[in-house]
């Protein structure tokens, strides 16, 4: 049966319309999402078939599920192999220019260093192409079909290409399976990131409704369905147009009808021959799409023989086609269907899955260029053949490693470990092609003689960890660089080594102490070997004074780089001359200007040696000169061109790598951007540790919007306080501060509490973000202390308590360990806040030491200086400087709205409505909320008096005023007399200042 296409006009005339705005170029990317079976595959179709009959080259690529082996960029592979078919020159061309893309389009291998292995290269390469092979004669349109299935490599491809939509002559069309897509699927995140493009356009396919199953069905046999049987089928299928069609297939009108899809799958195989049968179930087990060739082959390979005898094959195939079973797609040999090819892999009897895979591995034996290594590894874990599993997914994690694909290098070489063991007398591996390191960081702790011998597990070992971090899981990297250390039979120099990895590795998640412990464990294997200076001394030497920089050990720490940086130079190992440059240039004793000068020749030695770890580790750090001298805009730039680096070398969740998305996103939120920002992280391709930290530092702004749901996405990464000292730090002084503005001061200074205890306990007592936990916590208590009502019980405690914290925020100035030896502007400015809310908590309205804070948080933090600045202006009503309170209310009301800072804005109008200031586009309180002998009944009761005292000084009964009280109580939605002053007074509608909002008798009320 060849079903007509019906009910899906609308879409492929989105789909059509995207391809006009594409030849007129401006480029689309279309992502087309639904269930299994709703008919993605067959729109696709139909609007590539319209596509090219309007002068459009169309191509496609397809995502394999290869379960743990992955495939790196196999959809862009293939389509880009169909493009060198249609305009060969155009690719040629850029291969030329771009040497990296070799690597996807012709499978090249690695040059003889790290120079060309360039990530990004290779990325604009395939933009380039694509921008390339359109025109608007004839524009390019890449389909892109089952990315729920993309490897981490595709995803990260697809969201530059997306990028850099600009004025090709390009459509771009991507489908994913919806139900494959559960709540922690790495595309649900690279979804929600491509969603908010503006080139993006999202179009969901729908099951059918009862009349487009009605014309589906009509369609596909030629008549219509009694109504009887069509609600039957409709119930069945559910509207999904491949179960649908199925049960047509199966007899939708006979009484034997399956009553699961499974049943219909197997009744629609079970009438092929045997010959068919075993040819289907071969190809299910290379999964949707198989190349021809290789099923060929297989089916030849087969232990059973059944498609051994001449013209087996043509005839297996002519019958599965003829059964809808099997189609041709793109030149390759498909299941019409991926579940029908799931269903029959499925259904399969063990031994029956294990010669299916068998075949293949006995097929790429004698045609190994049939298959990639990873395709390999998983038949051979498939069959189970370990030897073979294991030896292919080594070399699937070398190539990987050249592709700059770390997660799926990382899984490969978890597979090898996992099946080490099982290999008797060892396993049968090559040796790393040369040019696989990342860097000399990585390469320099392998013995010189080692690197071309065999690896032993040590060495997988190894290599896994350093996977482990440029994938962004350092975590991970610290257990499996401490199994290899634990391995028999190491050298003292590879033992020295490997302590130098595991201190490498430490350092990276924040344990200082055990990094130079490790450290020293290096350095102590290495005196007792003879010889001079060595790579292995040098790195040793470095890593150790990172640790000792961590520990505030700086004099032993500048000793031990400059020895570093001297036994670097005696070997020459750029890699460890920068890396002990870099933690020279951030010891304190340095000034700003001596330690960005040096940390610029670090970062030149660091590209010079190709050593990207150490590359990232100096990019991070001259991010954060910067920003602690408060050049913003240097920061940025040095944020976004390590960010850059980090992609480019497939690094972007290393530990510094995700660092500099940090900083990124902080400088913008303090230049004034308080724009959501989109992250993979939030999908997020990111592991979960890099995933948490970007969460974090998205709080800052969201914070000052005033998200609704801010506290609790703070309190989400309370699981991370025991992991993440910084993730801890910027969550949890977030979540202070946006307890402050929610009034909840008390709740607001135990967080900040906990926040610092914590930290310290991490890092050092003399942590330089002291300063700003103690000003948010200064910030909560001034809430409580000067909130309208009687004074709090325990206020002489919240006093202490506030003296207390500006005491810790002193000492941490005065001793803590700023970049160039002096406290910075950030720094300043917190301190000098603090000041301001002590004074402010001791009742003492300081206008002079918030007009400091304003002018310290001038240095180019916009946020920061216009809450200042409308603490300045209550501070100069509170002591009657009205004009100037006006002045500075109406500069902070501006700057607060401008920024998109909610909280911040409202803040200021309720201050203006309370002072009745003279401040445009705030309306004063009227009549509109409270009449005007409510808000006077109100103001009395802010004072603490008794219904019969307030009624005293209005000259009114005090049934009135309880009538008064109970009108203002159902206004403001308060539920007694202290909610509704505190209700009033956040809301603008109590006065405050030295004017009284009523009049006031001569006699003193008794209170």
């Amino acid at each position: 049966m060849s079903t007509p296409f019906v009910a899906r006009e609308t879409q492929v005339r989105q789909l059509l319309d995207a391809l006009d705005r594409a030849r007129a170029g401006a480029p689309t990317c279309v992502v087309v999402g639904g269930d299994a079976g709703v008919g993605k595959t067959r729109l696709l179709h139909r609007a590539g078939t319209a596509a090219a009959a309007a002068g459009a080259l169309v191509v496609t690529g397809h995502c394999v599920d290869l379960g743990e082996i992955g495939l790196p960029y196999l959809p862009f592979a293939e389509a880009l192999g169909a493009l060198r078919t249609h305009v060969p020159g155009t690719v040629s061309d850029v291969v030329a220019a771009r040497p990296a893309l070799a690597r996807l389009v012709d499978g090249a291998p690695a040059g003889g260093g790290d120079a060309g292995a360039d990530r990004l290269q290779l990325f604009e390469g395939v933009a380039e192409v694509l921008a390339a092979a359109g025109t608007a004669e004839h524009p390019l349109v890449v389909v892109l079909e089952d990315l729920h299935w993309a490897d981490a490599s595709s995803r990260d491809l697809l969201r530059f290409l997306v990028s850099r939509l600009g004025a090709q002559h390009l459509l771009l069309v991507v489908s994913y399976r919806a139900d494959d897509v559960h709540r922690r699927h790495p595309w649900r995140g690279v979804l929600a990131e491509l969603s908010r493009h503006p080139r993006v356009e999202r179009l969901t396919l729908e099951a059918f409704t009862d009349d487009e199953l009605r014309a589906f069905t009509t369609a596909a046999l030629g008549r219509p369905l009694p109504e009887g049987t069509l609600r039957r089928v409709r119930d069945r299928a559910e509207g999904n147009a491949y179960f649908t069609e199925e049960l047509l297939e199966a007899g939708a009108e006979s009484g034997d009808l399956p009553w699961s899809l499974a049943d219909v799958l197997r009744a629609r195989v079970e009438q092929l021959d045997p010959a068919a049968l075993r040819l289907v179930q071969l190809a299910s087990a290379a999964g949707r799409r198989v190349d021809e060739p290789l099923l060929r082959a297989a089916a030849q390979a087969d232990a059973g023989g059944t498609l051994a005898a001449p013209g087996a094959v043509d005839a297996a195939l002519r019958e599965a086609v003829a059964h809808h079973v099997l189609v041709g797609e793109d030149g390759r040999i498909a299941f019409r269907h991926a579940l029908l090819a799931e269903a029959v892999h499925a259904d399969l009897l063990p031994g029956e899955a294990a010669a299916a895979h068998r075949a293949y591995l006995d097929a790429t034996r004698t045609g190994p260029d049939l298959a990639s290594h990873a395709e390999r590894a998983a038949h051979a874990l498939a069959v189970p053949d370990v030897a073979v599993a294991l030896a292919e997914s080594w070399a699937a994690a070398q190539d990987a490693r050249r592709l700059l694909a770390p997660t799926e290098e990382l899984r490969h070489l978890e597979v090898v470990l996992r099946l080490w063991d099982a290999v008797p007398g060892g396993a049968p591996l090559g040796a790393p092609p040369v040019g696989a390191h990342a860097g000399p960081d990585e390469a320099t702790d392998v013995d010189e003689d080692d690197r071309t011998a065999a690896p032993d597990r040590a060495e997988v070992l190894r290599q896994a960890s350093w996977a482990a971090s440029r994938a962004g899981s350092p975590e991970r990297a610290v257990p499996l660089a401490r199994a290899a250390l634990d391995e028999t039979g190491l050298t003292p120099r590879r033992r020295a080594a490997l302590h130098t990895v595991v201190a490498r590795h430490l350092l990276a998640v924040d344990r200082g102490r055990e990094a130079m412990a490790e450290a020293s464990a290096a350095l102590a294997q290495i005196d007792h070997l003879a010889g001079g200076p060595t790579r292995e001394r040098a790195w040793a030497l470095a890593t150790y004074a990172r640790a000792a920089v961590n520990a505030g050990r700086d004099e032993e720490a500048e000793q031990t780089a400059e020895q570093a940086a001297q036994v670097a130079r005696a070997v020459a190992d750029a890699g460890a001359e920068s890396d002990a440059m870099t933690t020279l240039a951030v010891l304190d004793r340095l000034d700003h200007a001596q330690s960005a000068g040096l940390l610029e020749q670090a970062l030149a030695r660091a590209v010079e040696s190709q050593d990207v770890a150490t590359e990232l580790r100096t990019r991070y750090n001259l991010t954060s000169a910067h920003w602690s001298a408060g050049d913003l805009v240097s920061a940025g730039r040095h944020a976004a061109d390590g960010v850059r680096a980090a992609r480019r070398v497939g690094m972007a969740w290393a530990p510094h790598g995700v660092d500099l998305h940090m900083f990124g996103a902080l400088v913008a939120y303090a230049t004034g951007d308080l724009a959501p920002v989109p992250h993979p992280p939030t999908d997020r391709e990111a592991p979960a540790g890099a995933q948490a930290l970007l969460q974090a530092v998205d709080l800052y702004a969201a914070t000052a919007r005033g998200d609704a749901d801010v506290l609790d996405r703070a309190r989400a990464l309370r699981p991370w306080w025991t992991r993440d000292p910084l993730v801890t730090l910027i969550a949890g002084t977030n979540e202070a501060d946006a307890l402050t503005w929610a009034g909840q001061g008390r709740a607001a200074e135990q967080v900040a509490a906990e926040v610092l205890d914590r930290v310290t306990a991490w890092w050092s007592d003399r942590l330089l973000g002291a300063i700003r936990i103690g000003a948010l916590a200064l910030a909560g208590l001034a809430e409580e202390t000067t909130a309208p009502g009687p004074a709090p019980a325990d206020r002489d405690d919240l006093l202490a308590r506030a003296d207390a914290w500006l005491w810790r925020a002193e000492r941490a100035a005065g001793e803590g360990r700023p970049h160039g030896g002096v406290l910075g502007p950030e720094g300043r400015a917190w301190l000098l806040r603090a000041r301001a809310e002590h004074a402010r908590a001791h009742g003492d309205a300081d206008p002079d030491a918030w007009g400091l804070a304003v002018e310290a948080f001038g240095y180019g933090h916009r946020y920061e200086a216009a809450r200042s600045r409308a603490r300045l202006a209550e501070a100069l009503l509170v002591v009657g400087d009205r004009a100037g309170a006006a002045h500075e209310a109406g500069a902070a009301l501006a700057e607060a709205v401008a920024l998109g800072a909610e909280p911040l804005a409202e803040q200021v109008r309720a201050l203006v409505r309370r002072g009745r200031l003279a401040v445009d586009d705030v309306r004063l309180p009227g009549t509109d909320v409270l009449t005007v002998r409510e808000a006077e009944v109100l103001a009395l009761v802010a004072q603490g008096l008794s219904n019969r005292q307030v009624g005293e000084r209005l000259f009114i009964s005090g049934k009135t005023v309880s009538v008064h009280v109970s009108n203002v109580l159902a206004k403001l939605g308060a539920s007694g007399r202290t909610e509704a002053v505190s209700i009033a007074h956040r809301r603008g509608l109590l006065a405050v200042g030295r004017e009284p909002a009523v009049p006031v008798p001569t006699t003193r009320p008794s209170v």
